[in-house]
């Protein structure tokens, strides 16, 4: 029997986003289910979130959203975003580019108890990785499309909520 597949150990991560173009969706994806994976930004540039379903929902989508100026830990409002939409197992990846096309109107992290995080449900130590892991829940919207990578076409998500987990790397952090 497969493990079961969630976002986020405490039950309350989603994805809700509206899709127009290229690809035309209303995404509503509950904890159950969906992937969701972050990470801080190369160079403490930010934070980078991946969500995804498991199993594939129709369309099979990912999306990357990278986060500009979020430092680990603060709440931030105003932020740009770098979005990728990609349909996976096609050739159809849509990217903004850059950060001036979607913007974060709110963002919240909450850092996530040991025995709520992934890394504690797993047998972590406070003093382990799962110190450095957020819950983090944002709201924005885009004003301009998200461009096919190779060919034409458009993505335009006028709307996306969402609340995932980030996880700090330990190492890089220490002094």
């Amino acid at each position: 029997m497969a493990a079961a597949i969630y976002c986020l150990p405490s039950g309350d991560g989603y994805l809700r986003a509206r899709l127009s173009g290229s690809i035309e969706a209303v995404i509503d994806w509950p904890n159950a289910g969906t992937r969701c994976e972050g990470e801080e930004r190369p160079g403490h540039a930010g934070l980078r979130l991946s969500f995804r379903r498991d199993p594939a929902s129709a369309p099979d989508l990912l999306f990357v959203f990278g986060l500009s100026r979020a430092r680990q830990g603060e709440s931030g409002h105003g932020l740009g975003v770098n979005l990728t939409v990609i349909l996976q197992g096609t050739a159809q990846i849509y990217g903004t580019l850059g950060e001036s096309r979607c913007t974060v109107d709110s963002l919240t992290q909450t850092p996530l108890k040991p025995e709520n995080s992934a890394a504690g449900a797993a047998g972590a130590t406070a003093s382990g990785p799962a110190a450095r892991q957020y819950r983090v829940e944002a709201r924005g919207f885009c004003t301009q499309p998200a461009h096919a990578v190779r060919g034409d076409g458009a993505v335009l998500l006028t709307t996306f909520d969402f609340a995932g987990l980030v996880s700090f790397d330990l190492t890089e952090h220490t002094t």
